[in-house]
């Protein structure tokens, strides 16, 4: 895992330098415990051309953010919203092409900052990466649930965040420092109604244009 967050980092210039404020296709790289078992030089491999073959995607324009999941898996933002091409785009990809991960992608527009790029300077940090998916939320509990993110903006709490359709289902990017029970006071969580998932984001500062 300590080798492929260097590999991010190194790859990070590129893969921000092409950002812009818009709507985006989102890419989770999920976890697949189900795949097949490999050597270690096939699967060293495989890392390796998945890795050139994020900084030719960048250099091209059309991968804008990406970074690792502590525990595995990750996530692209493509710069494109048309799914069909988004999926063109990742089948050139020697890890997607040997089904390493389960891949998810979603149309994704911003809705606290946006996908920045950060130059050739930067420090790659941890944040709080939240996915949240509707679990049976009315249109008038969504709003219930933006305001509670707008509070945690306002407390300065909120790095990032953005929508993958209108009905609650996103992401919210947090300082590290947050914590679950933080999250669950969001009373359309504790209702049952919206369901939530917490883990480590690895990514360059200033990704999603915080200060």
């Amino acid at each position: 895992m300590k080798k492929l967050f260097v590999l991010f980092a190194f790859i990070t210039i590129q893969v921000t330098a092409f950002a812009q404020n818009k709507s985006y296709t989102f890419v989770f790289l999920n976890n697949k415990p189900d795949k097949e078992v490999l050597s270690k030089e096939k699967s060293d491999s495989i890392m390796q051309g998945h890795m050139n073959n994020i900084g030719r995607l960048a250099k091209e324009g059309k991968l804008l953010a990406a970074g690792p999941f502590e525990g595995g898996g990750g996530l692209f933002v493509l710069n494109t919203t048309s799914l069909d091409e988004a999926r063109q785009w990742l089948e050139t990809d020697p890890g997607v092409k040997a089904k390493r991960w389960n891949i998810e992608m979603f149309p994704f527009t911003p809705t606290v900052n946006s996908i920045c790029p950060v130059g050739e300077k930067f420090e790659m940090v941890f944040y709080q990466f939240v996915r949240f998916t509707n679990a049976g939320a009315p249109p008038d509990a969504i709003s219930q649930h933006n305001a509670f993110i707008q509070k945690l903006n306002g407390n300065n709490l909120v790095i990032g965040g953005g929508n993958f359709d209108n009905t609650g289902n996103g992401i919210l990017i947090l300082n590290a420092d947050v914590t679950k029970e933080q999250v669950e006071a969001d009373p359309i969580i504790a209702s049952g109604k919206l369901r939530f998932e917490m883990k480590m984001l690895y990514i360059a500062k200033g990704s999603f244009c915080e200060k």
